[in-house]
């Protein structure tokens, strides 16, 4: 059988079922054996929580993939844990050569890309992502700047 990455939470449900549904119609099996071999093997396909929740199917509670397959997206339409989010956010930090402008616009393009973050953890990971040269030469800009004003 082709190989399937395993569902553990943070990818995408229904991906995950139309991959997982291709591969084993992708297999020579004949017609009536499909929908079997579909409810049978899907718990190898998960890992972690969504293991869990598929071992904890009462047996013969499952009568289709269908059924199945809209169980699973169901519980798991929302397994993006809000830490993983706060984490992932915190990993953005400016580089050393990287302006603050630019990390700015880096910082907002990739906060854009993950779940909803409440306001204070974004601006507590924006704050901690500054790489600290940076700080003290804007700093010492603006010092500069009141210090030695431009005459035109």
């Amino acid at each position: 059988m082709t190989e399937i990455p395993q569902y553990n939470g943070i990818t995408s449900t229904n991906e995950h079922v139309t991959s997982y549904t291709c591969a084993i119609k992708g297999n020579d099996l004949e017609d009536d054996e499909i929908e079997s071999v579909l409810v049978k093997k899907f718990g190898e396909t998960l890992s972690k929580g969504a293991m869990i929740w598929y071992h904890n199917f009462p047996p013969s509670s499952i009568d289709s993939f269908a059924m199945l397959a809209d169980s699973f997206v169901k519980a798991h339409a929302g397994a993006i844990k809000v830490a993983t989010r706060k984490s992932d956010l915190f990993k953005v930090k400016q580089k050393d050569n990287e302006m603050l402008r630019e990390f700015v616009s880096r910082f907002q393009m990739e906060r854009m890309e993950l779940p909803p973050v409440t306001d204070d953890w974004v601006v507590q990971a924006f704050t901690q992502g500054f790489n600290k040269r940076s700080s003290v030469e804007s700093r010492q800009l603006k010092q500069n700047l009141i210090e030695y004003p431009v005459v035109t």
